[in-house]
């Protein structure tokens, strides 16, 4: 992509440009009244959010994120798609789907009337994916920079043999806290979930979630506010959601962090990936010209 032709159709004077980013990936980089941010092309995945009221990123990228074609970068918001997790049908397809690692096309660039930066990217069917996943489909990812960051992912069923097909999904957003062991997850409590780090055992959440060891967790019928706790940063991040049943929660902890060679040894003590999906039971079926739309908003709130 040709960062000179995408700043002559796409930039807006003194608010969006893109850039060469690492890996020679495009990035888009964003900078009104409200926030910054920063926006990788490649993947079609936020990198950065940071409100102007804030000092600190609400997203978390590592250091040590891989910037190659065909590997996922470690941080901000991945989008996990055609499905959450393992190939679903054990055909040896990568984990997450196949949108995270592949270039989306800017499809629109605005400003709404009260200054928010709008994005559009798109990806649509290949030869390449239908062989990875036999469907026809259209994908579009608005991004709104604003007093929050708001992702609407919209999943066109676009198949003419007159067939519907079938989802998970996830917006596997990762975010920074201060430290681990005073973050703290609010809004989970009473719901059952599948605890994927004791052999998808299931339990029932009692109070906050609170993170001392490896945490991998799908919590079912997650509808309402969710609340990052962090007393370190001395703020509170408000997660709310629309089209999602199903909230994931992890952190790697020491263990896996030290084995990951796209995070630093010590990661886990600053990330915590609270994500909004479609994933478990919550899968969705969209009807041959039917449409699915999942929203996330993300909302630096102060600590009380």
């Amino acid at each position: 992509m040709n960062i000179e032709q995408l700043n002559a159709e796409y930039a807006i004077d003194d608010q969006l440009k893109f850039v060469e980013g690492k890996g020679g990936f495009p990035f888009i980089k964003i900078d009104n009244d409200k926030a910054s941010a920063v926006i990788s092309v490649y993947a079609g995945q936020v990198l950065s959010f940071q409100p102007a009221n804030d000092s600190h990123n609400l997203m978390f990228l590592s250091e040590m994120a891989y910037y190659q074609p065909g590997k996922a970068i470690k941080g901000g918001v991945p989008i996990c798609w055609p499905w959450f997790g393992p190939d679903p049908d054990g055909l040896g397809r990568p984990a997450h789907g196949f949108v995270r690692n592949r270039f989306w096309n800017v499809v629109r660039t605005g400003v709404t009337a009260d200054g928010d930066t709008i994005v559009t990217l798109g990806l649509v069917d290949t030869p390449e994916t239908r062989v990875i996943w036999p469907h026809s489909f259209n994908l579009s990812l608005e991004i709104t920079i604003g007093d929050s960051l708001n992702l609407e992912l919209t999943t066109r069923n676009t198949n003419t043999d007159k067939q519907p097909f079938f989802i998970t999904q996830a917006f596997h957003t990762y975010f920074k806290v201060g430290h681990i062991d005073q973050t703290a997850v609010l809004g989970l409590d009473g719901l059952e979930y599948i605890d994927k780090a004791d052999n998808a055992t299931h339990k029932l959440q009692a109070g906050a979630v609170s993170i001392g060891a490896e945490v991998d967790r799908i919590y079912r019928k997650a509808q309402g506010e969710l609340i990052i706790d962090d007393v370190v940063l001395d703020r509170r991040i408000r997660i709310t959601s629309q089209g999602s049943n199903t909230a994931v929660v992890w952190n790697p902890w020491a263990k896996i962090s030290a084995e990951m060679g796209d995070l630093k040894d010590d990661d886990y003590e600053r990330f915590l990936c609270v994500e909004t999906a479609n994933a478990d039971l919550d899968v969705v079926e969209i009807a041959p010209g039917g449409e699915y739309h999942l929203t996330a908003n993300y909302r630096r709130v102060n600590y009380q």
